[in-house]
């Protein structure tokens, strides 16, 4: 075949692409597991995170092993559903049910003896997905900490949430308003001036990302509700038991 010709030229190209597209897909699906594995890691690294233990990837799996006790899968209702595996709910997937059919996970951890509520969050930013994961104490009303991610927040705005200095504002924040015992979560306010006051259910918001905020307060007062069935029950029984 001349190899000065079109049709030359269109096969040659036509065989390239063919090629590199069978390498690209062999690629991607033998890097499927370790990439899974990652995630699953990942995961584990960030539910520990909310409790102050820190690891890296590889000892992941091994520490919450150690500190993860209970791995629970609720109904909307409270109720354990043990026929559902708490750690392989996407709540992507279950976001798009109505609440009635999803199942809810949750984590029991315990550290130096205390132990600590560990609930997944999803919900909606400005421009997509946010989520994460936020851990209560024993009294079911005080938080331990918090960790978030997200899709496509803006860089030097929104996708602050992730920042440590974001984060620990939560710490030792409470989700029952002190006067009426009301849930009523903890709000990302604009223009907080409340300093470090841990009783007032609010943290200052990030600026120039009030949207985001937002997307963060209605994420935690709409995923923590349907653990308070659960955990206020729990609650009562640990203090009869005492």
């Amino acid at each position: 075949m001349n190899r000065d010709s079109n049709a030359y030229t269109f096969i040659f190209a036509a065989v390239m692409v063919i090629v590199v597209a069978s390498a690209l897909a062999i690629a991607a699906t033998s890097l499927q597991p370790m990439q899974a594995e990652n995630v699953r890691k990942e995961k584990m690294q960030n539910i520990l995170s909310t409790i102050g233990i820190e690891v890296e990837r590889d000892q992941a799996e091994q520490e919450f092993n150690a500190y993860i006790k209970e791995e629970i899968a609720l109904t909307s209702e409270g109720d354990i559903d043990e026929s559902v595996n708490a750690f392989n709910i996407d709540l992507a997937k279950e976001l798009k049910k109505p609440v009635e059919e999803q199942r809810f996970p949750l984590y029991r951890a315990e550290v130096d003896g205390k132990s600590y509520f560990i609930i997944p969050l999803r919900g909606a930013g400005l421009w997509d997905a946010i989520w994460g994961y936020i851990s209560l104490e024993d009294d079911i009303n005080t938080i331990k900490g918090a960790v978030f991610d997200h899709k496509g927040e803006t860089p030097g705005l929104g996708a602050e949430i992730t920042q440590s200095w974001f984060e620990e504002r939560f710490q030792e924040e409470k989700i029952f308003d002190p006067e009426s015992g009301d849930f009523v979560g903890v709000t990302v306010m604009k223009g907080y001036s409340g300093g470090n006051d841990k009783n007032d259910n609010a943290i200052d918001a990030i600026s120039g990302a009030t949207i985001t905020g937002d997307g963060v307060t209605d994420m935690i007062y709409n995923r923590l509700q349907y653990y308070l069935p659960y955990l206020k029950e729990k609650n009562v029984k640990v203090a009869l038991n005492n």
